[in-house]
């Protein structure tokens, strides 16, 4: 029986990765490629997509040369992008913008406002499930494009999503999907289409909107075009994929109802699969309709997870870049050593995370980071212990939410990089009270996840509990009772001290 293949991409924020894998679910090859972003002024965040484009060609000759597949058994190609972006396209599908707005970009908070003189927040907020910043939404950055750059606006045939665009190329089909419709913040959790109610209160126009599917929905076929370029057969079907966030759900395993997952990347979150949205009072939870059809995938962040550990490498740990780059080592892995030797609550120093603000879960804006507690006997250790706890009670926080709205969490999958350290899994296992489940997929969930939806979309797997047979699990952090007990007393600590900083930050913020 002639095997087949699965070609996917994870369009990330840093970079594009490629992956392959076979139908039996072996990961033949990946890559990764890098592009720039940009920031004119201060809030604004900018990509070309023409640097995606690149990334993807470049990618996927990477990895079919090293995977050695005949590329004619290529099922599918499947894709996972960040979501919330805004790239404006004519009706050929021509870029009208060389540099557009990705998700982070902030500069559409005087068109948020004015919004909300129109529809209620919390209105909008019960219709969409959007719990982060309204103006990482793709339709408030529409409206600053349509009053900023009215020409370009009336220009624009379509405002299409990250991968949404590279799809475009590859078919010549304007479409999106449910969990990417989501990112604009005129869709309708309970319809699973645009709000016409939203779309007016925008001021918005549909027609303008890419029509949106399920993420198994097969776009169409590989143009002979972009064939040349990719260097693959034309005809290959273009599965149209998720937004990154409910791919990286799939990858991590949350596939059926009730499943949690944490990841540990730059930003922090956890999120539960189901098939009715969790919306949260006062903490909003965000929700995308997930990439599995009639599912959602609801979930809290912090912004500064693995970003406020890595300030922590950057700026006390240079010895040990210095020692690892001699060694050939990772610096975190020195650093885990240096933080074994800290105990429980890293001699009772607490880090607050927050170095980016506070994400979904803590309401006010000011809110830095900081060492409490710190006094002359504390050392290095306890300041690297300290930052891996501190963000753990965090997204404890964040469990505490979750454990409110009912859900019941026996054990938890974690993955992204924080995953890798064993003692990080065990202070996991101890401030959550629960089981800590690492597989073999880690940074290349969402990619993962991108070619599930695809195997699953042209029938080389049956459904998405394909993978569990396809990960496994690598490691079973039990929590220590003990421990457990020495945190549970910490928490409403490092609570309260929160929610006081954010107060001292508020007043730190009027300063001239």
């Amino acid at each position: 029986m002639t095997t087949k293949y699965i070609l996917a991409h994870d369009i990330g924020t840093g970079g594009n990765k490629a992956v392959i894998y076979d139908d039996e679910g072996n990961l033949l090859a990946k890559s990764f490629h890098p592009y720039p972003t940009s920031y004119p002024q201060p809030g604004w965040m900018e990509q070309a997509p023409l640097d995606w484009w690149k990334a993807i060609v470049d990618g996927t000759r990477k990895v079919i040369s090293e995977a050695h597949i005949d590329k004619s058994q290529i099922a599918c190609i499947s894709f996972s992008g960040t979501g919330m972006g805004i790239v404006p396209v004519d009706k050929k599908g021509n870029l009208l913008r060389n540099s557009t707005m990705i998700w982070s970009d902030s500069r559409s908070v005087a068109q948020v406002k004015k919004t909300f003189e129109k529809v209620e927040n919390e209105q909008w907020y019960r219709i969409t499930g959007a719990g982060v910043g309204p103006e990482l939404y793709s339709g408030f950055k529409q409206i600053w494009l349509k009053e900023k750059e009215p020409d370009l606006f009336h220009k624009t045939y379509m405002f299409l999503g990250t991968k949404d665009y590279i799809v475009l190329r590859l078919t010549g089909k304007f479409l999106t999907d449910y969990s990417d419709a989501c990112g604009s913040g005129l869709f309708d959790l309970k319809t699973w289409d645009y709000s016409p109610e939203l779309i007016k209160a925008f001021g918005l126009s549909r027609e303008k909107l890419p029509p949106p599917h399920p993420s198994i929905h097969i776009a169409g076929e590989l143009l002979p075009e972009p064939a040349k370029e990719l260097d693959l057969p034309s005809g290959t079907p273009i599965v149209l994929g998720g937004e990154d966030v409910p791919s990286t759900a799939v990858g991590a395993g949350n596939v059926v109802e009730g499943r949690t997952f944490n990841y540990i990347g730059s930003s922090g979150w956890i999120a539960v699969a189901g098939h009715k949205p969790l919306l949260g009072h006062p903490v909003r939870t965000y929700i995308f309709c997930h990439v599995i059809p009639k599912m959602y995938t609801s979930q809290v962040a912090i912004y500064s997870a693995g970003t406020s550990y890595q300030w922590v490498r950057n700026n006390i740990c240079q010895p040990e870049i210095a020692s690892a780059k001699n060694l050939g080592l990772d610096p975190y892995n020195l650093m885990e050593i240096e933080a074994s030797s800290s105990p429980v609550s890293s001699r009772k120093l607490l880090f607050l995370p927050s170095l980016m603000g506070g994400g979904t879960l803590h309401l006010n804006p000011n809110l830095r980071g900081a060492f409490l507690g710190l006094d002359i006997g504390h050392n290095k250790a306890d300041l690297i212990r300290s930052a891996m706890e501190g963000i753990t009670l965090d997204m404890r926080l964040i469990l505490d939410e979750f454990k409110s709205m009912g859900v019941k969490v026996p054990e938890m999958r974690v993955v992204g990089g924080g995953g890798k350290s064993k003692l990080w899994r065990q202070i996991l296992a101890d401030v959550y009270n629960t089981k800590i489940i690492l597989t073999n997929i880690g940074q290349e969930a969402a990619a993962l996840g991108a070619a599930v939806v695809g195997g699953v979309a042209v029938g080389l797997w049956k459904d998405f509990t394909v993978v569990d047979k396809i990960t496994r699990v690598v490691s079973v952090s039990e929590p220590n009772p003990e421990n457990v007990q020495k945190y549970e007393e910490i928490l409403p600590i490092f609570k309260s001290a929160s929610e006081q900083m954010g107060k001292v930050c508020g007043q730190l913020a009027e300063l001239k």
